[in-house]
């Protein structure tokens, strides 16, 4: 996606969005001197140009039952097989995260599994056909997550 344009508005609305994805459309019209209505239509618009890929509700996997989360660095047998891989694990709910890679793996995944002996099963269903090899990092704890940084010195 080439680079889009942004005003201060725009900076403003999605650095507040960023750090809370529910604040209230009215409370950031107040906040930035804007009717509701153009901020609306301000949201619409970064939503509808692809900068906004939407909203989420963050749940705690432990709470809901997964212990363990993982990541597993996949090296392909075959290059050719890359969609058969990446489509393997699309259908596997388990798969949280993938990335296409530089360095030592071609494929790079984030997986949550209910206890070290799901994941053992996860990686067995992943480890079928065009799988070489397989690293796994195991997360003792998430120390760190937060959204990107928006940064008035990206704006225009």
């Amino acid at each position: 996606m080439a680079r889009q344009h942004f005003d201060m508005l725009d900076f403003k609305i999605l650095k507040m969005l960023s750090s809370n994805a529910r604040k209230p459309f009215l409370e950031i019209a107040r906040e930035t001197n804007v009717s509701g209505a153009a901020i609306h239509q301000r949201i619409q618009k970064l939503t509808s140009s692809g900068i906004i890929k939407g909203f989420e509700t963050i749940i705690d996997p432990a709470s809901v039952g997964y212990e363990t989360c993982a990541y597993i660095g996949f090296i392909l047998q075959d290059s050719s097989k890359f969609n058969e891989v990446v489509q393997l694990l699309k259908d596997i709910p388990e798969v949280v995260d993938c990335h296409f890679t530089t360095g030592s793996y071609d494929i790079f995944a984030k997986i949550f599994a209910r206890n070290n002996e799901h994941l053992l099963e996860v990686i067995h269903q992943i480890s079928l056909g065009a799988v070489g090899r397989t690293e796994t990092l195991i997360s003792f704890k998430e120390v760190l997550k937060r959204p990107i940084p928006i940064q008035a010195e990206n704006f225009d």
